[in-house]
C-alpha cells in the first residue's frame, strides 16, 4: 500500500467507545491517564465526549480538555453533538475555558432508513445542517460534519448535505459506517464518491475522515481500505470498544499502519492503552486478543517454540521476534515467551531453566517434562516454579 500524505487517527474510545453497552464510564483520572496515553502514541486527535448528554459529561470534556491545555499536550480534541445549537454551546464553552480549538463534529443520520424511522424530509436535513455548521464556526470553532449511516445513503443525499455543510463552513466531512453495513471495496467507492463531491465545492482543503463499526468484523479492514482510498484521518477506539460490538479498534489500526510501512509511531505503550481502557471500562481483555492478549507472543508447542529457541540462542532477537509471529513483540512492548505444556519437546524445559538461571539436571528437566504430559493446558510459571522448588527442596536434603 503507498500512500503519500499522512495519515491521522481519531480516538473515540471516551466518546462512541463508552456507548458500549457493556462498559461502565470512567472516572475523571481514568479518562486522563487514557488521554495522557494517546498522546504518547502519536494520535492525532480524541473525541473527549458529548458534553450536550448532561452535566458529567460537561465537565469531564472541560476538564480533559483543560488538560491538553496546562499540559501542552500533542493531541487535538474534539466533541460529538448533534446538529443543535444546544449540543453545541457546551463544546463553545468547553473551548473558551480551555483556551484551545476544540472541533466540533456535527453529526446527522443520513441513509433512507432513519430518514423514514426519524421523520424527516432532506430539506429538514438541510436546514439543521446549515444552521449548526454556521453556528459552530461563528463561534470559531472548527466543523467536521458527519453523516450517519452514509454507507446506507442515497448518494444525491450524500451530495446535498456534504455541499451544504461545505459551503457553511465545515473543513471536514466524516464518512460513517455507523452499523458496521460496509465491505473494503464499498469502502473505497464511497470514498471515490465523496471525494468529488467535495472537489466540486471548489474547497480543497476540505479534508475527509472515515470511521467504522466492525458489526460484520470488518471494522481494520474497512479502515485500511479507507486509508488506501485516500481518507485524511481514520476513527477508531481502544478494544474496538462501541455501539453494539463496537468499532475499529484502534490498536490493531496502528499496529497494522505501522507494518505496512504508513506511519512509524512508538507503539510501546500500547499495551498501556489497552489495559488501561480494559480496566476503567470493565471490558475484558481476551487472552487471545491480536497483539495485546496474553496468548499472543507465547507459544509451547514443539516445532513452534523449537525454531524461536534456535534463534534466542544465536542472539539474535530480530530473529527471535520474527521466526514464528507476523507481528514483532519489540514494536508494541512486548517480548516473545516459551511456555510448557503437553505439546512442549525437552528443549522447552530446558530454554525455561536457563533463562531464569536454574541448573538444569537431568532429574529435574524429566520431573518438569513428565509433569507437563500428563497436563490437558500449559503449566503456569509458577506451577514449573513450585516443580523446581521441590525438587531442589528434595535434592538438598
Amino acid at each position: 500500500m503507498h500512500r503519500e500524505k499522512i495519515i491521522e487517527f481519531d480516538d473515540e474510545s471516551l466518546r462512541d467507545g463508552l456507548q458500549s453497552p457493556s462498559v461502565r464510564d470512567p472516572n475523571i483520572n481514568e479518562k486522563i491517564q487514557i488521554l495522557h496515553l494517546m498522546n504518547d502514541l502519536g494520535i492525532h486527535t480524541a473525541d473527549i465526549g458529548l458534553p450536550g448528554a448532561g452535566p458529567r459529561a460537561r465537565k469531564d470534556v472541560i476538564r480533559l480538555a483543560k488538560e491538553i491545555a496546562d499540559q501542552k499536550l500533542s493531541i487535538g480534541a474534539n466533541c460529538a453533538a448533534r446538529t443543535l445549537r444546544v449540543d453545541i454551546e457546551p463544546i463553545v464553552e468547553a473551548s473558551q475555558v480551555s483556551g484551545i480549538p476544540v472541533e466540533a463534529c456535527l453529526f446527522i443520520g443520513s441513509s433512507p432508513i432513519r430518514q423514514y424511522a426519524e421523520d424527516w424530509t432532506i430539506d429538514r436535513m438541510l436546514k439543521h445542517t446549515e444552521e449548526a455548521v454556521s453556528y459552530a464556526v461563528s463561534e470559531g470553532l472548527p466543523v467536521m460534519y458527519v453523516t450517519e449511516d452514509t454507507t446506507r445513503a442515497d448518494p444525491e443525499t450524500i451530495r446535498q448535505l456534504y455541499t451544504t455543510a461545505v459551503e457553511a463552513g465545515a473543513s471536514r466531512v466524516c464518512v460513517c459506517d455507523t452499523v458496521g453495513h460496509v465491505t473494503p471495496e464499498g469502502t473505497r467507492s464511497l470514498l471515490a464518491y465523496v471525494a468529488q463531491v467535495v472537489r466540486s465545492t471548489g474547497r480543497d482543503y476540505v479534508k475527509i475522515d472515515w470511521h467504522g463499526h466492525r458489526d460484520r468484523g470488518l471494522g481494520v479492514a474497512n479502515a485500511l481500505a479507507a486509508v488506501d482510498a485516500g481518507a485524511d484521518r481514520i476513527h477508531g477506539t481502544g478494544l474496538g470498544v462501541g455501539e453494539r460490538v463496537g468499532n475499529c479498534e484502534m490498536d490493531l489500526l496502528l499496529v497494522n499502519c505501522k507494518l505496512l510501512g504508513l506511519i512509524d509511531n512508538d507503539l510501546r505503550k500500547l499495551p498501556d492503552y489497552c489495559e488501561a481502557i480494559a480496566k476503567a471500562t470493565g471490558v475484558p481483555l481476551p487472552r487471545n486478543y491480536p497483539v495485546i492478549g496474553e496468548d499472543a507472543f507465547e507459544t509451547a508447542t514443539g516445532v513452534h517454540a523449537a525454531a524461536v529457541i534456535k534463534a534466542f540462542k544465536k542472539g539474535d532477537s530480530w530473529l527471535a521476534d520474527r521466526v514464528y509471529c507476523g507481528v514483532p513483540a519489540s514494536e508494541v512492548g512486548r517480548e516473545q515467551k516459551i511456555r510448557i505444556g503437553y505439546m512442549s519437546g525437552k528443549s522447552n524445559v530446558l530454554f525455561w531453566l536457563e533463562r531464569r538461571g536454574i541448573a538444569a539436571s537431568e532429574e529435574l528437566v524429566q520431573e518438569i517434562f513428565d509433569r507437563a504430559k500428563k497436563t490437558d493446558r500449559l503449566l503456569s510459571d509458577e506451577e514449573v516454579q513450585e516443580i523446581v522448588d521441590h525438587h531442589l527442596a528434595t535434592h538438598s536434603s
